[in-house]
């Protein structure tokens, strides 16, 4: 059987790691795939696929649900991530599976403070006491500290001539 690309990305450590595993991949498959490139999974360890809810179950023989060309296995020890939102005198709270994407979480935040189409195309997320701004792609545990991120919906800045 033919196998396909999947990219590893690890809470705390930079960047993206390439691996080959079978589309039927069973968790036990992940998981040596995992430890041949470096990555150890432990007890304390979450392992998820994309922007699913829940994380593998531990038992080896079970199919990793998600698993598909391209997809994204995020390993990470947070189940959940609380993020915070602040938009001018509000916040809004929630929580949210580690590889859930910048842009899903804007997309909640945009609705949990009613801003229209248009007013929502000018704001972006910005990490809270920085002037950083994660690009729509980046998993949710990637800027995440201690199971938790916050965030200032800020307006995003336009030069116009």
């Amino acid at each position: 059987m033919s196998k396909i690309i999947a990219f590893i990305q690890v809470q705390g450590r930079p960047g993206i790691i390439e691996t080959e595993v079978s589309p039927t991949a069973t968790v036990g498959e992940i998981h040596e795939a995992l430890e041949a490139k470096g990555i150890k999974v432990e007890a304390e360890t979450f392992v998820f696929v994309d922007e699913a809810e829940e994380h593998l179950p531990l038992e080896r023989h079970h199919p990793a649900q998600g698993c598909k060309r391209g997809c994204r296995i995020h390993v990470t020890t947070c189940r959940r991530i609380k993020v915070k939102v602040h938009f001018t005198h509000k916040t809004a709270e929630r929580e949210f599976p580690p590889g859930v994407r910048i842009r899903a979480v804007k997309q909640w935040a945009v609705h949990e403070f009613g801003m229209s189409p248009q007013d929502a195309a000018e704001h972006v997320l910005q990490i809270c006491g920085s002037t950083e701004r994660p690009a729509t792609d980046t998993p949710l545990s990637q800027v995440a500290h201690n199971c938790s991120a916050c965030f200032d919906l800020v307006p995003e800045k336009r030069v116009e001539g």
